[in-house]
C-alpha cells in the first residue's frame, strides 16, 4: 500500500482530523483574501490592505466552526452565516468570511435530503444576499453582493450533486449485493431440492428391490430342502431384482457425476486393508509416511472403512501438496472402545499459513493445506459426519498440522438395519 493510500485511509478513519485540515485550508484562503482590496485605485486594480481586528476574529471563528461541520451541519451553517452577516454589514472593504458559510452550505446539501437542501439553500442565499444589498455599506449592485449570491447557489448545487451521486453508487452496490445473495440462495435452494429428489429416488429404488429380494430369499430358504426347483426360481428372482436395483441405483447416482468424471469402478471400494499400499504410493512420491496401527484387526462396516481410507488419503495428499519438501507424515489407527480413532500428523511449514486461516473452531487451517479453497477439509468432514463420526483439524503446537477423526464401529445404516 502506497503512502498516499495509507494517508487517505487514515483520514477517512478520523473524519474530525480531515475536517480540521479543511478548516485550516479555508482559514488560509480567507486570511489571504482579507489582505486584498478589490477597490484600490478607483476599482481598476487590486491593492494590498490591512484587515481590522473584527474581520480577523470573524475569519478565525468561521474557520473554527468548520471543524464540526459533519457532526452538526445545520448548526455550523447557522454560526458561519451569522458571522458572515456581521462582516457584510460592518466591513468595507469586506473580508471573505462568507467562504465559511459557503463550505457549511455545501456540507448541509451533501449530507441531507433534497427538500432540506432547497429550503436551507434558498434561505441562506436570500438572507446573505439581501442583507448585503440592503444593509451593507456597498451599493446594492456591487459585484461582491452578486458574488455572495453566486457562491451560495453553487455550493448548494454542488452539494446536492455529490449527495445524489453518492446515493446512486450506494444503490448500485446494494442492488449488486442483493442480486448476488439472491443467486446464492437460489443455487442453494436448487441444490437442496435436487438432493431431496435424488434421495426420494434412491429410497424408492432401494425400498422396492430390497423388499423383493427379502421376500424371495425367505421363500428360497423355506423351500430349499423340499422343493429345490422352486428355491432355484426364487434365487433367480433375487438375482434379477438385485441386478435391477444396481442398474437403477447406478443411473440415479450418475446424475451427480460431472461430465468428465470416470465411470464407477467395478472393484471393491478401498478400505484400511489397503493402508500400507496407500502409504507406499506417497513414499514413492517423496513423502516419508509412518503408519502405526492398534486396531487389533477390527472389521469396519463398508461405509466406515471407506470413509477412513478416504480421510487418510485426502490428509496425506494435502501434506504432499502444501507442507513443504521436508515434511514428514504420521498415520495412526487406534481402536478405543466402540470407536476407531484416526490421526494424521505432519511437521510441514505450510501449517503456519494454515494457522492464520484457522476459523473459530480451529479447523480452517486446511484451507491453505487444501488446493481447492478448503473443499478437501469440507469433504473429509462430510464423510466423517455421514457415518456418525467427528472430525477436528488444525495447526499443531510448534508447527505442522493435525487431522483427527473418531469413527464409530457401527454406522447409522448398520444400526438401523439391526433394529429393523
Amino acid at each position: 500500500m502506497s503512502t498516499l493510500q495509507r494517508t487517505r485511509d487514515g483520514l477517512r478513519a478520523h473524519p474530525l482530523a480531515l475536517d480540521a485540515i479543511l478548516a485550516l485550508g479555508v482559514l488560509g484562503c480567507m486570511v489571504a483574501g482579507s489582505f486584498v482590496d478589490p477597490h484600490g485605485d478607483g476599482g481598476t486594480t487590486w491593492s494590498a490592505r490591512t484587515p481590522d481586528a473584527l474581520s480577523l476574529t470573524l475569519i478565525v471563528l468561521g474557520a473554527a466552526a468548520l471543524v464540526f461541520r459533519r457532526r452538526n451541519p445545520l448548526a455550523v451553517l447557522a454560526v458561519s452565516a451569522a458571522l458572515s452577516l456581521v462582516e457584510l454589514v460592518t466591513a468595507d472593504p469586506r473580508a471573505p468570511v462568507a467562504m465559511s458559510a459557503v463550505v457549511a452550505l455545501y456540507t448541509v446539501a451533501a449530507t441531507t435530503d433534497r427538500p432540506t437542501t432547497w429550503r436551507v439553500g434558498l434561505l441562506t442565499m436570500t438572507v446573505l444576499t439581501g442583507t448585503a444589498m440592503l444593509a451593507g455599506p456597498l451599493p446594492w449592485y456591487a459585484q461582491e453582493n452578486l458574488g455572495v449570491f453566486a457562491w451560495t447557489g453553487m455550493a448548494a448545487a454542488a452539494g446536492d450533486a455529490v449527495r445524489s451521486r453518492r446515493a446512486f453508487v450506494q444503490a448500485i452496490k446494494e442492488r449488486a449485493e442483493r442480486a448476488e445473495r439472491t443467486r446464492e440462495e437460489e443455487a442453494r435452494r436448487r441444490v437442496a431440492e435436487e438432493r431431496l429428489r435424488i434421495a426420494r429416488d434412491l429410497h424408492d429404488v432401494v425400498a422396492h428391490h430390497i423388499a423383493l429380494v427379502n421376500v424371495q430369499a425367505g421363500v428360497a430358504a423355506h423351500v430349499m430342502d423340499k422343493r429345490p426347483d422352486q428355491a432355484k426360481e426364487a434365487l433367480a428372482h433375487v438375482r434379477e431384482a438385485s441386478r435391477s436395483a444396481l442398474n437403477e441405483l447406478r443411473a440415479t447416482v450418475g446424475l451427480l457425476r460431472q461430465s468428465g468424471d470416470p465411470e464407477a469402478p467395478t472393484e471393491p471400494a478401498p478400505g484400511l486393508a489397503r493402508l500400507d499400499e496407500l502409504a507406499d504410493t506417497f513414499r514413492n512420491a517423496g513423502l516419508p509416511v509412518e503408519v502405526a496401527r492398534a486396531d487389533h484387526g477390527t472389521t469396519l462396516p463398508a461405509a466406515v472403512d471407506l470413509a477412513a481410507y478416504r480421510l487418510i488419503q485426502e490428509a496425506l495428499t494435502n501434506v504432499r501438496k502444501h507442507a513443504g519438501p521436508e515434511a514428514k507424515a504420521e498415520v495412526s489407527v487406534v481402536r478405543v472402545g466402540s470407536n476407531v480413532e484416526i490421526t494424521v500428523l505432519d511437521n510441514g511449514a505450510g501449517a503456519d499459513t494454515g494457522a492464520e486461516a484457522a476459523g473459530p473452531e480451529g479447523d480452517g487451517g486446511h484451507d491453505e493445506h487444501d488446493g481447492h479453497g478448503g473443499h478437501g477439509l469440507l469433504g473429509m468432514r462430510e464423510r466423517v459426519t455421514a457415518v456418525g463420526g467427528a472430525l477436528t483439524a488444525g495447526p499443531r503446537y510448534g508447527g505442522g498440522f493435525r487431522v483427527h477423526a473418531i469413527l464409530p464401529l457401527k454406522n447409522r445404516a448398520t444400526t438401523a438395519a439391526e433394529i429393523a
